[in-house]
């Protein structure tokens, strides 16, 4: 079993004591989120670390989508309760890169990309350029900001 799963179990029964009741949600609600996951498709199996911190970055994504959403509507208590949650998620996930890194790290993709064509790529490769940099980044950073980074150094 992934590592990870266990230590959101463990901090479960540990939130389940210390009676910290939003902690104890959130986790139920990663927990149950990895085991739809599991089970989803034509056969069950156990999920690797990478799995388990892809499903919790998509649940931080989903909270954040959410407290956008609430704040929108007027509804300041349960934005704030959403951003909790994913505060609560991101304990669990990798250290965000910061601007920098990610622009050398962006950088080093178009310079690949560039090798393996032979030419400077440009915006029609946006895509061979962002393949390169996800597999960089590995989940450090949202899509949104590695896609606005690749595209301002295509165009720049």
């Amino acid at each position: 079993m992934a590592e990870l799963k266990e230590k959101l179990r463990s901090d479960l029964t540990a939130a389940m004591k210390g009676r910290q009741t939003t902690v104890v949600a959130t986790l139920r609600m990663a927990l149950a989120a990895v085991t739809t996951e599991e089970v989803a498709g034509k056969v069950a199996r156990e999920l690797s670390n990478e799995e388990v911190l892809k499903v919790l970055s998509r649940e931080v994504k989903k909270r954040n989508e959410a407290a956008e959403a609430f704040a929108g509507a007027g509804r300041a208590e349960q934005a704030d309760a959403e951003l909790a949650e994913a505060e609560v998620l991101k304990a669990y996930l990798p250290a965000q890169l910061s601007d920098a890194e990610l622009a050398d790290l962006v950088t080093q993709a178009i310079a690949e990309v560039a090798g393996q064509s032979g030419e400077q790529p440009g915006q029609k490769q946006m895509g061979q350029v962002m393949k390169a940099a996800n597999a960089k980044v590995a989940g450090r950073a949202e899509g949104g900001r590695v896609a606005a980074v690749v595209k301002a150094k295509l165009l720049g």
